[in-house]
């Protein structure tokens, strides 16, 4: 009985070491996006055992994903944007390491802290953390099915007769350990933990996504706050003629050269236009509170931080814009869906493999003595050792029901994963052309601006001299305002389309 019960718990050491040295069982910690359909975990030092073992039986290989890989081959292939890029962006591999710190590029270190500081406490970043630590913890339960389940317990009791009856007293001591485990012949649980992998895998590349996300967030609002700023200094600054040349109205009129019509219409101007200050004041204010909620603070804490008026941010005068294929690598959605299809299809393996039999090992050693001291000695073990094969006939129907069902999901998880990859794409096609169009915009509005600006002075001129009309001096004026501020507009739609490319390229994280 101690020899069988010696080779039951040999049994369960060999089960151990096998599985532990069996790299499946190891979280798989980095990986490069492969061809969808073949899924790479990484494994080295395969076990003959588990070879053969999948030879023979044809289902201890994961399920292929679909063989449609028309659109990622296609974007390997191709070297170009179908966009021609029309500023200062250059169809190049874009520099990983710089495009991990984009905002870098902008040169405002204002802008850098925010940056710096969101990716330190922003609270969606901490949710994904959340997220990807309870993938782990679900990997880690799963993979406790590949290992041996021993529990121990024991008793004691005892009795004592009365002294009147002559009776002695009795002691019983009692120890039973049991012990099962399940050979994963068929790879049903490993399947599952390498599904597990993926999972975590892909929570990785959320929070990734996350850190895209919100960098580009932080940099769009911070270009919006500069743009109110800008807006309200122009606003401000003609606003200030604006009440010039209603006191020169006033001077004329009393000199019978204007009439009350001047001056109302250059009366209404000025109101007019201090009515739109607050607006912008409003603007400005929510923006400020928003990068606050960015950086997990509250609102109104980088108030006097944010006070100083600058200007927009330049954009460099160089962008390196990547090839198409770098969106497979940068993509951090890109790369969450290729893993969600890895994991999907270890999951149909898992339901394939439900059709086949259940193997266990089990046993149960009872020790029972009166002394304690001898509790684990042979003469005190009673053994039993057996093993059981389990496989389900009646409701076969119904796991092959759960097979199709992991197949649709499978195909479902394929279509998300083009799906994204095209969706990719076009972002940066789309980015790329409103960066071209808006810096052409961006020249002619600067020019009309530099025209607006002469006009609005020489008409005030010849209105001062009494050779021109006021109605000409209001429409110069009031095109000059719209003008001016057209182009601090289109100086932050030109800062907004490049983070919106930075975005789109997967740029913000290492």
């Amino acid at each position: 009985m101690c020899f069988v019960a010696h080779l039951f718990l040999q049994i369960l050491r060999f089960a151990q070491r096998y599985l532990l040295s069996n790299q499946v069982t190891k979280p798989i910690e980095n990986w490069e996006p492969t061809l969808k359909g073949k899924p790479m975990l990484q494994r080295t030092n395969h076990r003959p055992t588990a070879i053969i073992l999948g030879a023979i039986l044809g289902i201890a290989s994961v399920a292929m994903v679909a063989d449609s890989q028309s659109i990622q081959s296609q974007l390997a292939a191709e070297q170009n944007w179908k966009t021609v890029p029309a500023g200062g962006e250059v169809a190049r591999p874009a520099d990983e390491a710089a495009l991990a710190h984009w905002w870098t590029f902008f040169n405002d270190p204002v802008l850098t802290s925010l940056e710096e500081r969101a990716l330190k406490s922003n609270l969606d970043l901490r949710t994904a953390l959340s997220s990807i630590e309870q993938a782990r913890a679900n990997r880690l339960s799963a993979s406790g099915s590949l290992l041996p389940s021993v529990s121990v317990t024991g008793t004691a009791s005892g009795s004592r007769a009365s002294s009147r009856s002559g009776g002695q007293a009795s002691h019983s001591n009692n120890a039973e350990i049991d012990a099962s485990w399940e050979p994963d012949f068929f790879g049903r649980l490993r399947k599952t933990v390498a599904a597990y992998d993926a999972d975590i895998q892909s929570a990785r590349e959320n929070l990734r996504n996350t850190m895209v996300s919100l960098t580009a967030e932080v940099a769009l609002d911070y270009v919006n706050l500069r743009s109110y700023q800008s807006q309200i200094a122009v606003t401000q600054s003609n606003l200030a003629k604006y009440r010039e040349t209603y006191e020169m109205t006033l001077a004329k009129r009393e000199s019978g050269l204007s009439s009350d019509l001047d001056v109302a219409q250059a009366l209404e101007t000025v109101q007019s236009t201090e009515a739109t200050i607050p607006t912008l004041e409003i603007n400005l204010q929510q923006t400020k509170s928003a990068l606050a909620i960015l950086l997990a603070q509250r609102p109104g804490s980088l108030d006097s931080e944010l006070s100083e008026v600058k200007p927009i941010p330049v954009i460099p005068a160089e962008v390196a814009v990547g090839i198409p294929g770098d969106l497979v690598r940068r993509r951090p959605d890109v790369r969450s869906a290729e893993r969600q299809v890895v994991a999907q299809s270890f999951r149909v393996g898992v339901a394939k493999v439900n059709l086949y039999p259940a193997f266990t090992l089990s046993g149960t050693f009872l020790f029972s003595a009166q002394n304690i001291l001898n509790i684990l000695t042979p003469a005190s073990l009673a053994s039993t050792v057996a093993g059981s094969i389990s496989q389900t006939i009646l409701n076969r129907r119904s796991l092959r029901a759960q097979v199709n069902l992991q197949n649709a999901l499978l195909d479902q998880y394929e279509i998300s994963y083009d799906s994204t990859l095209l969706g990719a794409v076009k972002d940066v096609e789309n980015s790329l052309l409103a960066l071209g169009q808006d810096q052409i915009k961006r020249k002619s509005l600067a020019s009309a601006a530099q025209s607006a600006g002469q006009a609005s002075e020489i008409s005030r001129e010849l209105y001062a001299s009494g050779l021109k009309d006021f109605l000409t001096v209001l429409e110069s004026e009031r095109t000059l305002l719209t003008v001016e501020n057209n182009l601090v507009q289109t100086d932050a739609t030109v800062d907004t389309d490049l983070i919106q490319l930075y975005k789109a390229l997967g740029g913000g994280w290492k």
